[in-house]
């Protein structure tokens, strides 16, 4: 997958090339052989369907295949920004399709999904930058296989006026949205990005449907330090987010931004530990944690969490 990238991202070669330190023994992951993960590939091509973890790269992809679960990406391929951390290609976008909804709940209902999680690339083409076949998909999975919770993992919406109100009419269950890294490091990693603007639509989300779990999560190694990557929590706190999710930073091609280095599994502990403390419902930090990474698994401990939080007796 990573061979082909500069074959399927051109643009690539005319940025510099990073060099990156060699991956440790605990980032290394097994190739996809499962008989399972070759069936949930063909059903994803039978319907034209695009997943994040064919254009991302994600390391956990035979993993979660395995498994039936597999974050489909709407919108197209083809994103319209650049972000450096990330291997989707950049472009102009084509049309939307209108059969993609439906395309995405037969997805729910054949693979049998008990956890679904959309996402999409930034389409700030679209007068609504996408939201409307957001909530599309999640009300088509809604309706076609009632037994599937939908996580909708959506971009930043910028200057995309009540694309956030479309994207959460749907009721999803969770909505998903990423900061990607602390502040300082926007300029390079997320130039097309504002970090006080993404926070602001999670904490609206609240606002909004306070029903809805919130999530968000970061990447780490990009050079950022302890103590600002304490303060994202703390600011995702403010905005009352309600599962984080911290993961390694993996270069997906060496025109990519570069490895500062890799994170120890001790201090992901750390961190897992310090984001509980501070009052996330659910937290996932690990070198292969991903956004949607046992996404499924996740909701079901948000669930917990939130029940065990309304039984206990208020203090004070």
């Amino acid at each position: 997958m990573h061979r082909n990238s500069s074959i399927r991202h051109p643009e690539l070669r005319k940025k510099p090339v990073n060099p990156s330190p060699r991956k440790p023994d605990w980032i290394r992951v097994k190739a996809p052989i499962s008989p399972v993960y070759e069936k949930t590939k063909q059903l994803i091509s039978n319907l034209g369907l695009t997943t994040v973890c064919e254009e991302a790269a994600c390391p956990n992809i035979g993993e979660c295949w395995a498994q039936k679960h597999a974050t489909v990406m709407i919108l197209g391929a083809i994103c319209t920004r650049a972000c450096a951390f990330c291997n989707v290609r950049t472009g102009k976008p084509g049309p939307v399709n209108p059969l993609e909804p439906m395309n995405v709940a037969n997805m729910a209902l054949k693979a049998d999904m008990r956890h679904m999680v959309i996402t999409s690339v930034d389409r700030d083409d679209l007068p609504d930058g996408g939201a409307s076949q957001f909530a599309k998909c999640v009300h088509l999975v809604h309706s076609m296989s009632p037994d599937t919770t939908v996580e909708i993992l959506t971009p930043d919406f910028l200057n995309k006026e009540g694309a956030l109100e479309i994207s959460l009419s749907a009721r999803p269950e969770v909505f998903n949205h990423n900061l990607e890294t602390v502040p300082r490091l926007y300029p390079t990693i997320r130039p097309g990005a504002r970090y006080f603007h993404s926070l602001r639509l999670l904490e609206r989300t609240k606002e909004l449907s306070p029903g809805i779990f919130t999530k968000s999560g970061i990447m780490v190694g990009l050079g950022e330090g302890r103590h600002e990557v304490l303060q994202v929590m703390d600011d995702l706190i403010s905005a009352r987010v309600d599962f984080l999710t911290i993961g390694q930073y993996l270069q997906p091609t060496l025109r990519h931004a570069s490895i500062d280095r890799f994170v120890t599994p001790d201090e992901f502990s750390e961190y897992a530990e310090l984001a509980t403390a501070k009052g996330f419902l659910n937290v996932s930090a690990t070198p292969l944690t991903r956004s949607s990474y046992h996404a499924d698994k996740g909701f079901k401990i948000l669930l917990q969490a939130r029940q065990n939080k309304l039984a206990s007796p208020r203090t004070g």
